[in-house]
């Protein structure tokens, strides 16, 4: 598997790939329209966001996107990894992590990553990488807000 750094002109790509991402993992931005994802991934590009696509035979197969996190300076934030659903049960993923953890990612950086609690495809990809639970975040979302 080869990898490359995402650039402007793969936002298509990457919002195709994003609205999958959120369409698996039951995301409430699910039903954004095209234009809504498509302007998304261009402001993680131009912001402090990088995207890394996977390819396999010049087809991407998987992207991650993450940052190195504002408030850390010590850590590295993993946003999303996809891989597309054709290519899953592959090794992907974690080879994908790997290849981010051993030649993109310096070493000496904290990685983190947030995860639904309900995605346990995603919660087994990252414990496998060595990832472990640290903090739970709690809602209440808006549509069941008591007044």
């Amino acid at each position: 598997m080869r990898y490359r750094f995402a650039t402007l002109d793969d936002i298509p790509t990457l919002s195709k790939l994003n609205r999958l991402l959120t369409e698996d993992e039951q995301h409430r931005n699910r039903f954004q329209p095209d234009a809504w994802f498509e302007e998304r991934m261009r402001c993680f590009l131009t912001g402090s966001y990088t995207a890394v696509l996977f390819e396999i035979d010049a087809e991407v197969v998987a992207y991650a996107l993450y940052t190195d996190h504002p408030d850390h300076g010590d850590t590295i934030y993993l946003r999303q990894i996809f891989v597309d659903r054709a290519h899953r049960r592959q090794g992907i993923g974690q080879e994908a992590l790997q290849i981010l953890m051993k030649d993109i990612w310096p070493p000496d950086k904290r990685l983190t990553v947030d995860v639904l609690i309900d995605n346990q495809a995603a919660r087994a990809l990252y414990h496998a990488a060595g990832f472990r639970e640290y903090a739970i975040e709690l809602e209440i979302p808006v549509s069941e807000r008591r007044t």
